[in-house]
């Protein structure tokens, strides 16, 4: 479960607010819980209305789970229209692409499986993945031609999120050893929901430290500190 605080106002909204500025984050990131408001009695009517509320701050996985989008099983047909439309978009684009390009496209109820391999395939990469994730949403769209329902595709080139992923669990075990050493928080610099999830993943059976994300979109980023 995430970090716990009580936050008091006025109005229910106002200790809301009062809650979220302590969290540094915004209402869909949080459980809220009205606990039992103070109560004025007859002798102190001249004491201040207090409304108190609970607030959990969701786990990552918690949070994006919800943001993501629902998966729809494809059906045998659908999968054999989409693995096609695959198969024949890649076959004509490769072929503008420098020094020889293999790919293996594997299609199952749950969407369309693509790995690419060319060394000279950096720039479909891009920054931290970020032609490649553009690309996989093009991919989506051909897949989908015909197809009954949208159909979801995952591609990687050249073994890309794998080694992604063995950076940035490398990246969340350093910083927690940071955080131990120096018993300060480190705050990470901003990056994609799915990538802030691996390293709070990796960090959530850590009996030392925890992880929180703040801030908004495109800028929301991690921070390690000790558990209290």
């Amino acid at each position: 479960m995430g970090k716990v605080i009580i936050s008091e106002g006025k109005t229910t909204n106002e200790a809301i607010n009062n809650g979220l500025k302590q969290l540094n984050t915004t209402k869909e990131h949080v459980n809220i819980k009205v606990l039992e408001e103070e109560k004025k009695m007859f002798f102190s009517i001249l004491t201040p209305r207090v409304v108190r509320v609970e607030m959990t701050l969701k786990d990552d996985e918690e949070t994006e789970i919800k943001k993501e989008k629902k998966i729809i099983e494809l059906s045998q047909e659908d999968q054999e229209i989409a693995k096609k439309n695959v198969n024949e978009f890649l076959e004509k684009i490769t072929k503008n692409f420098e020094g020889e390009t293999t790919y293996n496209v594997e299609a199952s109820k749950d969407g369309i499986s693509v790995d690419m391999m060319n060394k000279n395939l950096g720039f479909l990469i891009g920054y931290r993945g970020e032609t490649l994730y553009a690309f996989q949403d093009i991919l989506s769209s051909v897949a989908s031609k015909g197809a009954s329902n949208r159909v979801r595709v995952i591609l990687d080139i050249e073994k890309y999120k794998e080694k992604r992923v063995k950076t940035l669990e490398s990246l969340a075990d350093r910083m927690a050893k940071t955080v131990i050493k120096t018993k300060r928080e480190v705050k990470l610099e901003p990056m994609k929901p799915y990538e802030r999830k691996i390293i709070h993943s990796r960090l959530q059976t850590n009996s030392k430290v925890e992880t929180k994300s703040v801030g908004e979109e495109p800028k929301r980023r991690l921070i390690i500190s000790l558990k209290k």
